[in-house]
């Protein structure tokens, strides 16, 4: 490994960037260097510029791997090699504005009564029932139950953020159900009833997919869905919006708001209201001994 390639893994490890995060920096600038066979110190703006316009568009890639790879790009010339004249005049591509399938709640009901199984019931009940992510979901410990005051604790949720989120006490009376019955170590969902290891995100998504299909719900849409539905019927039933976006952790209120398209009656009030805060598409401004070249 280059000193080069280890500096730009411990800075990212510095300012605890997510594990995926760090992978897809690390592979776009790994690109990069292998295109022109050589450290990224030795190509300039133009080669770099270059070499994304043209990687774009033969692999037909999205907007958001464009803007993913620019913001990697960025992180490693203007931290990692500390070139604070690099500028790429290029205009990021927008990102297409999709509104998910929502489920309804009879659907997620019958998602959830098609479990038969009590640890696959508990953890769909709860990733519904507090909106939760995934891997927020396999995060949880019993030490994050409230009980007394009826809340969930999600500690270090996406964006190294905690926050509280209400506990029906009919979701906290399933819990004790199946805590009298697993008796879970540490993990609230654990991989083995005897071992303190989380269960596996692709595991959940699985529980989520057979379900559904025994459902005979067909719609499209991983065990994310549970959580946009979550949020949709919270505003059916009168949330403030500002409360929703704390209960969802979500750091920019533009994104909760896009919640309100699927609550009737909400539509023009959500086009006003997302048009305040509309996103600046700007261009990407300065900022702030190995074979391998990078």
């Amino acid at each position: 490994m280059t000193p080069l390639r280890q500096k730009m893994i411990d800075l990212m490890a510095f300012r605890q960037f997510a594990s995926k995060t760090q992978q897809a920096y690390l592979g776009a600038v790994i690109k990069l260097s292998t295109y022109y066979h050589r450290s990224p110190d030795q190509i300039d703006s133009e080669e770099v510029k270059h070499w994304l316009m043209t990687t774009a568009c033969e692999r037909n890639w999205s907007a958001s791997t464009v803007h993913q790879t620019m913001m990697a790009l960025k992180f490693c010339y203007h931290h990692v090699l500390e070139q604070e004249d690099f500028f790429l005049d290029l205009p990021l591509p927008k990102r297409p504005q999709k509104i998910p399938v929502l489920l309804t709640q009879k659907e997620v009901y019958s998602i959830l009564q098609a479990t038969h199984n009590l640890k696959h019931l508990t953890l769909l009940s709860l990733c519904y029932g507090c909106g939760l992510r995934v891997s927020e979901l396999v995060a949880l410990t019993q030490d994050d139950i409230d009980s007394e005051r009826l809340l969930l604790r999600v500690v270090q949720g996406k964006g190294k953020k905690d926050r509280s989120i209400p506990l029906s006490s009919t979701l906290l009376d399933l819990l004790r159900v199946y805590w009298q019955a697993w008796h879970p170590k540490h993990y609230l969902f654990c991989s083995c009833q005897q071992q303190k290891k989380a269960l596996g995100i692709s595991s959940v998504q699985k529980v989520f997919t057979k379900a559904k299909l025994d459902a005979g719900i067909h719609k499209a849409g991983g065990i994310h869905s549970l959580r946009h539905a979550y949020a949709t019927h919270q505003l059916e039933h009168g949330l403030p919006i500002h409360q929703l976006q704390l209960f969802l952790g979500h750091g920019d209120i533009r994104v909760t708001l896009k919640y309100l398209h699927w609550v009737p009656g909400t539509q023009v009030m959500a086009s006003d209201l997302l048009a305040q805060f509309a996103p600046d598409d700007r261009l990407m401004h300065k900022p702030e001994v190995s074979d391998e070249p990078f």
